[in-house]
């Protein structure tokens, strides 16, 4: 009887709660792809912590802390540009840095995996102002992926937007960039 016992406070503590993963920092990335008129840029951020709960096979819960201070830019060769682009986007122009070091992603709910894919439902919070977002989720084993398109207007990223300023011609940024997230766990 006492093994029965067991075995089912077992049983029913596998399916009542969630399982935690923590982010294998060293494992990780974050590339951001963003396009102009005349041309487009990317590269990568640093994530500085982050971890999120499974349960049921859905994410019942995530925090992801993104170090703005990291922005690199790899698609420029020529150092001087590149260190001047990076500047940029560390600026009050964009990202405002000295300010706004991090960037955090808050996971709220997701729906099921099905076919190794979840839709998730969560608050980006970018300068201190936070937006909900919707994305999709891939997982393969112990990784994790996704493309997040975000708006920089909505987080008050203004430099170059059509939204805001008018005859910027082949001066205009688009509004949406894309990061690719590939997150590994350690667990």
């Amino acid at each position: 009887m006492r093994t029965l016992l067991t075995i089912c406070i077992l049983f029913f503590g596998l399916f009542s709660f969630g399982q935690t993963y923590n982010v294998d920092l060293t494992q990780s990335s974050l590339k951001w792809h963003g396009k102009k008129v005349t041309g487009e840029h990317f590269g990568t951020i640093q994530l500085k912590s982050g971890s999120f709960e499974l349960k049921a096979d859905k994410f019942t819960s995530g925090v992801f802390t993104i170090d703005m201070t990291s922005i690199v830019n790899t698609d420029i060769e020529d150092a001087g540009y590149k260190a001047k682009l990076e500047g940029h986007l560390k600026s009050d122009d964009f990202f405002g840095v000295a300010k706004f070091p991090t960037a955090t992603l808050e996971f709220k709910s997701s729906s099921a995996f099905t076919n190794n894919t979840a839709n998730v439902k969560g608050k980006l919070t970018i300068k201190g102002i936070s937006q909900e977002i919707d994305f999709k989720v891939k997982k393969e084993g112990n990784k994790f992926t996704s493309e997040i398109v975000v708006d920089r207007s909505k987080f008050d990223v203004k430099y170059g937007s059509g939204k805001f300023f008018e005859n910027l011609g082949d001066k205009m940024i688009y509004d949406d960039f894309t990061l690719t997230v590939i997150i590994e766990t350690s667990n």
